[in-house]
């Protein structure tokens, strides 16, 4: 693969939360840690399937009618083949008739960023959010998982505070939101299912200052730290108005030329924000 062959562009990137915390997680998913004072892109950082299928997800949306977005994630995955998918996943992605699986991971939420970027109301983003999900995860906490992480994304984007966004997510999906890190943390392991990683996610970003210390968060809970990193990631980014330029910058650097090309295409569909 060809890489850094497009410069990071001088006005902001959106919608790069989820694929920056994937590459700051991505050392830390199997060498897990419990607390926040780690080296953001150590040696090894790179991209992983979280990334990967973010972008496929940007390709779908780019234009939906010529992208189906099970070609977008098969040609994408097919592409990448060693960025660390689910065995399930795996088959989907060779698959030439690939259906649903049932799956209730935590793969529908951790892709389904774009879509709370190119929804221009609340209810687009929850049926988006669906059809991302329901190509493989169509298991009810599957959808709940990418549902609830894209309306918490939408409403950071469209001003709503930390409160509403809480209130909204519990409200809606019944995530308990009413737990702390350091409740969580002691005894926190690897669970890759939306209901036992979803709702910790947001948590990280609730309980974050901004968008360093929300990653930070994530990856002190020792579990799923890429995916977490990415969810928690994708709703800071929008709360907080971009991802820091240091951190874009050296993500930027680690991913392959035709990525780094999606995302710029991707800032074509995305609707205004009062964030940015």
């Amino acid at each position: 693969m060809n890489y850094s062959k497009t410069p990071l562009p001088s006005k902001p990137l959106c919608c790069m939360g989820a694929i920056c915390g994937d590459v700051i997680g991505s050392t830390y998913e199997f060498h897990r840690i419990k607390h926040k004072h780690f080296t953001l892109f150590p040696q090894g950082s790179r991209h992983t399937d979280d990334s990967v299928m973010t972008v496929a997800n940007m390709l779908w949306l780019i234009n939906p009618e010529e992208n189906p977005l099970t070609d977008c994630m098969q040609q994408m995955g097919r592409k990448y083949p060693r960025a660390g998918y689910g065995h399930k996943f795996r088959e989907w992605l060779v698959d030439d008739d690939a259906q649903p699986y049932g799956s209730f991971g935590n793969g529908s939420a951790m892709r389904v960023s774009p879509v709370a970027w190119v929804g221009n109301t609340l209810d687009h983003v929850l049926d988006l959010a669906k059809l991302s999900a329901s190509v493989t995860h169509n298991h009810p906490e599957g959808i709940k998982g990418a549902q609830a992480t894209a309306a918490a994304i939408f409403l950071a984007r469209t001003g709503h505070g930390k409160a509403s966004i809480k209130e909204y997510v519990q409200q809606h999906f019944a995530y308990d939101l009413s737990r702390t890190l350091s409740d969580i943390r002691p005894g926190y392991g690897f669970n890759s299912s939306c209901q036992h990683s979803v709702p910790e996610a947001i948590i990280c970003f609730l309980e974050g200052t901004d968008y360093e210390d929300t990653i930070r968060n994530a990856v002190s809970l020792g579990g799923d730290a890429d995916t977490q990193a990415a969810i928690a990631g994708s709703i800071a980014e929008a709360y907080y108005g971009g991802v820091p330029e240091d951190i874009l910058s050296q993500t930027w650097q680690l991913l392959p030329t035709d990525m780094q090309n999606a995302v710029l295409q991707f800032q074509t569909v995305i609707q205004p924000s009062v964030n940015q």
